[in-house]
Order: structure tokens, then sequence, then C-alpha cells
């Protein structure tokens, strides 16, 4: 049985009084004051959240962008120096190997942050393929990642110094308390926010200083939790759920993050065929109609009809009901707005099928 892996700062976590859970791999905070508070002070003030478990992979040498260009599924052409990218790492046969953020430091250099479960596969496979003169390094361990989300974060990190004038998925590299931090206008949660990269070992100086920031500005401490029900909320995708080597980009919505103009990346072929051909099933949101909680795996009916499964299901504090999403049969032919039900352990629970996002993007 593989050991369960800590962040750098787990202690300080517990002495915030954080309840725990095993997720990828990692020991994570899920909950601090509860998931609701905690999801409701990012929608409306800001939340820290430590997912210093996610990968980090660097990828150095003459023609590291053109490599990883020529490999992940997004255009890198499209950025450049100081800025970042959502991309996928496909198999030739169209699956996701995982889904990750590409940092544009320079064309010799691209620094990955890949999902946690995934930063080996990632690595192994850039490295296999990759041409002589490039260095692909699993970096884990050499960098922490805390994320500052909501309405209030411009406030907390400039409180630290730190710019926040950046477009969105766009980054600078700055330095609080003698300890250097990438700050990237990123997250997950659907709300404007910011993405810190400190040095592993030096994550408690930055941290302690979020802390008292976010309290100040009145917001929380996040979980795992409430990362789940944000993202949920936004039709955010997450890996093993939404994506996987089963589950195609097209499949979850993820058309818009592949660069179908250019001449090569992994599962090219595969991923135009699919495209021509359309998929056989697609991500859709379901909304409750009645009192119920939705969850992963349940079949999703058509009158008696199985049209689908759902990959991902919660409540929703923001809107307080029964939210999902679910791939649905597109021969089924099930539009926006139509009613259909989830078995529930027996139960048949009313939805309405709607296109995610559930609540307003305030991301840019």
């Amino acid at each position: 049985m593989s050991e369960v892996l800590q962040g750098p700062l787990e202690e300080r976590h517990r002495q915030l009084g954080a309840s725990f859970a095993e997720f990828g791999g990692w020991l994570m905070p899920v909950s601090y004051a509860g998931t609701v508070s905690e999801h409701t002070a990012t929608r409306n003030a800001v939340g820290l959240f430590d997912v210093s478990h996610l990968g980090k992979a660097l990828v150095r040498g003459p023609g590291a962008a053109e490599y990883i260009n020529s490999a992940l599924t997004n255009d890198l052409r499209r950025i450049g120096p100081g800025k970042a990218q959502y991309t996928l790492c496909c198999t030739d046969s169209g699956g996701v190997i995982d889904d990750l953020i590409a940092y544009y430091v320079s064309d010799d250099e691209i620094f990955l942050v890949p999902n946690a479960a995934n930063t080996a596969a990632v690595v192994a496979a850039l490295a296999d393929r990759a041409p002589a003169g490039l260095t692909i390094t699993d970096e884990h361990r050499s960098f922490a990642v805390l994320a500052v989300q909501g309405p209030k974060s411009a406030d907390v990190v400039g409180a630290l110094g730190l710019s926040t004038d950046m477009d969105y998925m766009g980054y600078v590299d700055g330095e609080f308390g003698g300890v250097p931090v990438r700050v990237c206008r990123t997250g997950y949660t659907g709300e404007h926010g910011y993405e810190l990269l400190p040095p592993w070992d030096q994550a408690h100086v930055v941290f302690d200083a979020l802390v008292d920031a976010v309290g100040a500005a009145g917001g929380e401490l996040a979980g795992l939790g409430a990362r789940d029900t944000l993202r949920t909320e936004m039709g955010y995708p997450l890996y093993g759920h939404e994506l996987s080597l089963e589950l195609s980009p097209l499949q979850a919505r993820c058309g818009w993050a592949i660069g179908w103009k250019k001449d090569a990346f992994w599962g090219r072929d595969a991923l135009l065929a699919e495209k021509e051909a359309g998929p056989q099933r697609l991500l859709r949101g379901l909304k409750a109609v009645g009192r119920g909680v939705l969850r992963p795996d349940l079949t999703v009916l058509d009158g008696d009809t199985p049209v689908g499964v759902t990959t991902s299901g919660t409540f929703s504090p923001t809107l307080k009901v029964g939210i999902a999403l679910a791939l649905l049969d597109t021969s089924a032919d099930i539009a926006d707005g139509q009613h259909v039900s989830v078995d529930v352990r027996g139960r048949k629970l009313e939805c309405e099928v709607v296109k995610p996002p559930f609540v307003d993007a305030k991301t840019r």
C-alpha cells in the first residue's frame, strides 16, 4: 500500500482546526469552518486554499516550448513569456493522461502544473518522446501552491506587496519576506483569483501572511470540500471524473483547449476524427427540481431509458439545490431545459438539463 503523502503546511492546518482526507495520494485539508461557509466566503469575499498537492514539472533546454507545443493539445504560440495556458496531455487514441497548466517562461523553459496523481505519468510521457538536449524533471516537492480566490483576492495578495495587475492567465515573479513567489491570475473556482507558488520549504512564510490578510478581508481558509463545490458550480472538469484515459476532451467540452490548426499534438488524428463524427456522449449539467443530493456514478434516465451517467454531483451552496455534471448520450437528443431523472438509490430525482456553468463566472 502506497504511503499517503503530506504537504509542507500540514502541521499549520492541524493547528487551524482542519479536518483531513486522502486525495490523489496526498493528505489534504477538507474543511475548517464547514464547506458551505468556506464556499460562501469564497464567492462573497475571499477563500485561501492550500493546493500544494498539485504536481510541478520543468521542461528545459533548446526548443522546450516547441516540443511541448508538439505534445500538448493547446497552442503555445497563442501566448508567450509571462503567460500561462490550460492544456491537455493526451494519448495517441485521444484519451486524457492529464489536464494541466503550462507556464511559458521562455522558448527554452516551460513550467507545468499537472494534477497530483498524474505528475509521474506526465513526466514519463514527455521524457519518453523528448528530443536530445531537453530535460524533463519532476519538481513536485519544489514548490507549494496557495490559491487565493474571491472578489477580495486582489486585496489579500496586494497586502503582501505582490503584484495583482496582470491579465487572466498572466503571471509575474515577485518576492515576499525574502521568499520568491510566482503569482498567476488563475484558479479553479470561477472567481477572480490568484495562485501563488513559493518554494516548498518556505511556503509557511507566505501562508502565514495570507492567513492574516484573508482574516482581515473577512474571508476564510477553505478546504477540498469547498474547492469541489465551487468547481462543480462552474462545470470545471476534474480528472478521474470528467476526464480520463477513457474520456476525451471533446466529451468533456474542452475542445476549446485544443489547437486544431496545429500540425501535431498527441492524439490529434483520433480527436480530429471524433470532432468530425461528433462525440457519442457530451458533458451536461443537471439541476435537481426536487429535494435530493446528486452524486457521481448515478444513472440518468429519460423516462425509463438510461441515457447517461453522472460524473460529479453535490449540493450547490449558491443555488441551494442539488447539481451534477453528467455524460449524456448524444444519440438521445436531450435538449437544454428538458427534464430527466436520476436514479438515486432506487428513487427517481427529477432534474433539469442545463449547460454549465450553473452560476456566472467572474474569473475575468
